[in-house]
């Protein structure tokens, strides 16, 4: 078994504790998972899948043997919970009066919502476009950069994600979207990403060398149109301080470079607030947002900017069948009803002093816990072998992975040794402690391994 085995939960990840977790499952589970490995193509982090769904409610997955499962991962677009009769209510009501709205038309619900986002907005993002997902909303932000700037040069950070098309891969970070891939788009620049616990350069918990970095990389360069990036990178929890942003704004301020923030999942009260760029008093040029937009059922995504921006009359940079989609747009504004009459921000912000003091007292009894980090109801526990030489811990990542899985809880996985939190914000304190729960005594489980070794 080799390290870059370890290193993915995707098809590459083959190992024994896979090959057990397999065993596990009935014969039944296993023929539909056969079944969908022959039919469907196969791609890391999607294959082979972990098991069969029949069912969601709230903050929990159901399996086919009818087993409820927390839902700690949930593609981050669980906010206010899965199947949530909220939003559905709005989505089956929208469908019996508007189903579709042909591009070159309009329609309440679109206007209704587009209004809406402005005003949660910082008064100068007032104007916004729709798209199906993610990767087309940070697509057209990047489209648009280049017609307001003139400049087609882009700088981002290695590690980022900022959606799996073509143009966003190249404007992304991550090495198993890149790899083997050919030419990607010219005039992509990269800086290091922020990491709090192992800094690039030795004594920088404030991330000062990284500003100079990006400062070296706008006066070199010279005609970097944009700079797209992660408020708070979300699969490792990456937080930054606030200085930071603060001083990167400046400096896409003095260099004329727009700031374009991709917080398609962790917006949405995520983080405890609206917007995660909030956090930092900062406002960026552009915002994507996404994910649970459309309540975890209809696929939704957004792009918030400027009205000085609005001079794309001549381009079509989003140009998509369902750009104003009536049901969409029900379901959006129903999640956002949802949240405001459910006080959904407090309450993130509650459960995450909760989950800290849970955490805190875990690191302070496993050694194998080499950082926890983490804002509202999004976390990361960083696994090391050593907290010394902080060499990351992957085969006891997987381990705890599949213990979890085996009594309840599901979450990712990411950097194949930091395990990342992110419940439903509807979740209940006595649903929170008893999920992690499952987490501690996995966490005892691996120990007690260890120790018999």
């Amino acid at each position: 078994m080799t390290n870059h085995q370890l290193k993915a939960e995707g098809d590459i990840n083959l190992t024994e504790a896979r090959t057990r977790w397999h065993g596990s499952l009935s014969s039944e589970t296993s023929e539909i998972l056969a079944k969908d490995s022959r039919i469907f193509l196969h791609q890391s982090l999607s294959t082979p899948c972990l098991d069969v769904l029949t069912g969601c409610e709230g903050v929990y997955i159901i399996n086919h043997n009818g087993r409820k499962i927390f839902d700690f991962h949930g593609n981050n677009l669980h906010q206010v919970g899965h199947k949530n009769p909220y939003v559905i209510d709005a989505i089956k009501k929208q469908l019996d009066e508007l189903s579709f709205s042909p591009r070159r038309y309009t329609n309440i619900k679109a206007i209704n919502l587009a209004n809406r986002l402005s005003a949660l907005a910082p008064p100068d993002l007032n104007r916004v476009l729709f798209a199906p997902g993610g990767a087309e909303a940070n697509s057209m932000a990047l489209k648009l950069a280049r017609i307001v700037t003139g400049k087609h040069k882009v700088l981002s950070m290695w590690g980022s994600f900022h959606g799996a098309g073509l143009d966003t891969i190249s404007a992304s970070g991550e090495s198993g979207f890149r790899k083997n891939i050919g030419p990607l788009l010219p005039g992509v620049e990269h800086v290091p990403a922020v990491d709090t616990y192992r800094p690039l350069w030795e004594n920088d918990s404030n991330q000062e060398a990284l500003v100079r970095y990006i400062r070296y990389v706008f006066e070199t360069e010279g005609d970097i149109g944009a700079f797209i990036a992660e408020t708070i990178r979300n699969t490792d929890v990456q937080v930054p301080p606030i200085s930071f942003w603060q001083q990167v704004r400046a400096l896409c301020n003095e260099f004329g470079v727009l700031l374009i923030l991709d917080e398609i999942p962790i917006w949405l009260g995520r983080t405890g607030k609206m917007f995660a760029f909030e956090h930092f008093g900062i406002v960026p040029d552009m915002v994507t947002i996404g994910k649970g937009l459309g309540g975890g059922i209809i696929p939704m995504a957004a792009l918030i900017t400027k009205d000085s921006y609005n001079v794309a009359i001549e381009h079509s940079i989003g140009h998509f069948t369902h750009e104003k989609s009536p049901v969409g747009s029900a379901a959006a504004l129903a999640v956002l009803n949802f949240m405001e009459k459910e006080n959904l921000l407090q309450q993130s912000q509650t459960k995450e002093t909760y989950i800290y003091k849970r955490l805190a007292a875990m690191k302070e009894r496993f050694p194998i816990i080499g950082d926890i980090r983490g804002i509202g109801l999004l976390w990361a526990i960083e696994l090391v072998t050593d907290r010394n030489t902080k060499e990351r811990a992957y085969a006891e990542a997987e381990y705890i992975m599949y213990q979890c899985l085996e009594n309840g809880l599901s979450f990712k996985v990411s950097k194949g040794n930091v395990i990342t939190l992110a419940p439903p914000l509807i979740i209940t304190m006595k649903e929170l402690e008893e999920a992690l729960n499952i987490l501690e005594n996995a966490f005892t489980n691996q120990l007690h391994r260890n120790e018999t070794k």
